[in-house]
């Protein structure tokens, strides 16, 4: 009957649009993880040497503090921040977790309290930087964070310039990233959050300052 031809092109049109999304999805997918960087920029980059006036390490694994020590050590900034740091760790306890020994460099180590989130990350810094002074910023966090990091940054601070300095966890196995659940599922779910972070870039694109 024509009621139920109509129900069956509805079906059609509601299917072949789920198969393109998906497509769509599994198509950006593999761009994002192909884009993810290996490892750590070489020491020979000139972006690598170039200093900023600050290094901004997201919390979420002691590589990540220990990276962003190391540059600070290397002379490549004044100020290391270290953004969504928990309530009660102090900068002795960090250096604690990163395995290092306090010294020098602890004056020069300030820790964020506010975040818990890679927008709050961004937002936290974009406060601290604009109380500072600053205008670039060197950042480190995990190389498969880095892409929604540096958007949300742009997005909190776009008149900011922004070093991206990526450290490759070991525990995410991007050989053969399929052959590993945990990492690919954890690498979906960053896709996705990306892809929010995107719309809301989208939506409410920000102006440079």
């Amino acid at each position: 009957s024509p009621h139920h031809r109509a129900i069956l092109r509805r079906l059609r049109v509601l299917l072949l649009g789920g198969a393109l999304a998906m497509a769509a999805w599994g198509g950006g997918f593999l761009w994002f993880v192909s884009a993810i960087p290996r490892e750590s920029p070489s020491t020979e980059d000139d972006a690598t040497r170039r200093r900023t006036d600050a290094i901004v390490v997201l919390t979420g694994g002691s590589e990540r503090l220990g990276m962003g020590l190391e540059l600070l050590g290397a002379g490549l900034a004044d100020k290391l921040f270290v953004s969504g740091v928990h309530q009660g760790v102090d900068v002795e306890e960090l250096l604690r977790v990163a395995k290092l020994e306090p010294g020098d460099l602890e004056t020069r180590i300030v820790p964020g309290y506010t975040a818990v989130s890679t927008e709050g990350n961004a937002e936290e810094t974009a406060q601290w930087m604009r109380a500072q002074g600053y205008r670039s910023l060197r950042l480190v966090t995990a190389n498969y964070h880095m892409r929604r990091s540096l958007l949300e940054f742009h997005m909190a601070m776009p008149g900011a310039e922004v070093i991206a300095h990526p450290v490759a966890p070991a525990s995410v196995r991007l050989t053969d990233w399929w052959r590993w659940r945990r990492t690919t599922l954890l690498l979906a779910m960053e896709f996705n959050k990306y892809l929010v972070a995107l719309a809301r870039f989208w939506l409410d694109p920000p102006f440079d300052a």
